[in-house]
């Protein structure tokens, strides 16, 4: 057995995927939503019994314990492995693997371990980080313990100092500085990326760094913006991670909540004074990828953006964001500074009062679309309904959504009737939509999708050892439109004759490999609860008659339509074999 073969079998996949997401046994399966993409109904099914994943929603994805967790962690095949292998007390035999050759990432999280190393020395004890350290002290109150914590550093103004130390004291390839994101090609110099700047490193979650932030300690010339990151490269990407989580995720989970803020100066002085579960986005708002990391450590999420109109702009995009995830979320209001770091500073206490005085998400778009606009005119009226009324029909829950839509009425002087009618215009609307986007995506005929269902319902009955006899007896005659779901039915009759239980396993051993995926795909597919066994024997034999009724209807219809033309022939003898051909299937449908 090879090292994927035996990692794959001490690995069970339902436990794993439940680190990352709630799943609901259903059946002989469990459900959730979708890891992958935005869904309001669960459609990702996870088989404890096949030790798989699909998704039979929008991004359809699917596969093992590895393709789930390269999929989650944005991991290469390599990676993966080796992680479960940690996981399943695996020594991995294969040299590649356990030395980490497969992965240039490796490479990558040792150079940027080296560079932050790098920095943290020039800070801390080097002349040439003396300035730096003394505006962090003097200027920010960060001391010597909080530079420890994050491992704070300095990138010296010189064009090659950590170029040097890589490759003449470390041994490295320029091309590995350029793949880390550390050094660019300038003519034929290879020069150092961040220059004069104050240094954050990003750690994922797993303590790895994968890039780095840096901040300008004096404006000059040709050293770029204020803040720069590491360009994209296989370790980093933009959008994907946060500053702080490495630390924050303790008090992340023992609060059950995560402020989420704008910058690495705001985390670091929150922390000072013992808020402990903020990260900073790295951007200007929250993205998708983001908020799927979250969600592994709490659904509570609490934002506290800088108090101007861009740090408005990045909280509204990314409560958009929070809601489809099904985040629970609050607003911080800054009352007395431009942005928490200031706050810190300035007036602790009150900044952990307003924390305190968080507000809820549909409060927030409230008090920010009245200061907007102008309630007392019509106008103003108009655009405070245009801008809130979508986002109180998103609202599942109807009390929720009635003190809003009353709330509002009070604040616009004007009835709850006349609002209701709107948000109703809204989801007409947008029910509308729908509609047409599931009309255009479901070319399948009703024949297909019931051929689907049956061999669903038959493959995930308890025992269909039990049941493909009965199946077999209704549909003999039956001719299928999916070739390969006929094939798979003949094959579980056959091991039902030699087997008197079930196992998948032992059936797949058995089973062409052609038609492996689509036997996978119908044992998870998401079917009814059934209350007892009775009941999903009595489901089994319903749609494997109700399809024998539609072959059949088509058939004499195909017949019909043939006999019309044999008889402007005046070909007797089709004529004769036809009517016959008929007769006996119209019988077979009576008998239905």
């Amino acid at each position: 057995m090879d090292d994927v073969a035996r990692v794959r079998e001490k690995i069970d996949i339902v436990s794993l995927i439940s680190e990352y997401i709630p799943l609901k046994k259903m059946g002989r399966n469990f459900k959730a939503l979708c890891p992958f993409h935005t869904e309001s109904t669960p459609s990702f099914v996870v088989s404890p019994e096949r030790q798989i994943w699909h998704c039979f929603g929008g991004c359809a994805k699917g596969g093992d314990c590895f393709e789930f967790l390269m999929e989650y962690e944005h991991l290469e095949f390599g990676e993966a492995l080796r992680t479960l292998a940690k996981k399943a007390g695996v020594e991995l035999r294969d040299s590649a693997f356990a030395k980490g050759l497969s992965s240039k990432k490796e490479k990558i999280y040792k150079l940027n371990r080296l560079a932050n190393e790098f920095f943290h020395f020039v800070l801390t004890k080097h002349v040439v980080g003396k300035k730096a350290l003394s505006y962090l002290s003097s200027d920010r109150k960060i001391d010597d313990r909080l530079i420890e914590t994050f491992m704070i550093g300095f990138s010296p103004k010189s064009s090659n100092a950590l170029v040097n130390y890589l490759i003449n004291k470390k041994g490295y390839k320029k091309e590995d500085l350029i793949d880390a994101g550390l050094a660019f090609q300038r003519n034929r110099d290879i020069v150092d990326f961040f220059r004069g700047r104050i240094m954050f490193p990003l750690f994922d979650h797993r303590g790895n760094i994968v890039g780095f932030s840096g901040r300008l300690l004096s404006e000059v010339a040709g050293l770029g913006g204020k803040y720069i990151n590491t360009k994209e490269t296989l370790a980093y990407h933009k959008g994907s991670m946060f500053f702080g989580l490495n630390t924050a995720i303790p008090e992340i989970k023992n609060k059950d909540n995560c402020i989420v803020v704008e910058g690495e100066l705001d985390v670091v002085s929150m922390f000072k004074e013992g808020i402990k579960n903020a990260v900073a986005i790295k951007g200007t708002a929250l993205t998708d990828d983001q908020a799927s990391l979250l969600s592994r450590f709490t659904q509570n999420v609490t934002l506290c953006f800088d108090q101007d109109n861009a740090g408005w702009m990045a909280t509204e995009r990314s409560l958009g964001v929070l809601e489809k995830k099904g985040f629970n979320v609050k607003v911080i209001k800054i009352t007395n500074a431009k942005d928490p770091d200031e706050a810190v500073r300035s007036d602790p206490f009150s900044f952990k009062k307003d924390i305190k005085e968080s507000i809820g998400i549909y409060d927030y778009f409230l008090q920010r679309s009245l200061t907007l606009y102008n309630k007392n005119t019509i106008e103003g009226k108009k655009n405070i309904s245009d801008f809130l009324l979508p986002v109180i029909e998103r609202i599942e829950n109807e009390i929720v959504k009635e003190h809003y839509l009353k709330k509002l009425s009070l604040e616009l002087d004007t009835t709850y009737d006349s609002l209701l009618k709107q948000v109703e215009k809204i989801e007409k609307k947008e029910a509308g939509e729908d509609g047409k986007k599931t009309i255009k995506a479901d070319k399948s005929s009703r024949r297909e999708i019931l051929e689907e269902y049956l061999l669903a319902i038959v493959a995930q009955y308890e025992n269909p050892s039990q049941i493909t006899d009965k199946v077999s007896s209704i549909i003999k005659d039956y001719v299928f439109e999916t070739p390969s779901y006929k094939k798979i039915l003949d094959s579980l009759s056959l091991y039902a004759q030699k087997n008197d239980d079930f196992s998948s396993k032992k059936f797949l051993n058995d089973l062409p490999s052609e038609l492996i995926k689509t036997f996978d795909t119908c044992f998870l597919l998401p079917i009814p609860k059934f209350e007892d066994l009775g009941k999903h024997r009595v489901e089994i034999e319903k749609v494997a008659r109700e399809l024998r009724v539609i072959f059949l209807k088509n058939k004499i219809k195909e017949i019909t339509e043939n006999l019309r033309g044999k008889e402007k022939e005046e070909n007797s003898k089709e004529i004769e074999s036809l009517g016959k051909e008929a007769s006996m299937l119209i019988n077979l449908l009576s008998q239905s």
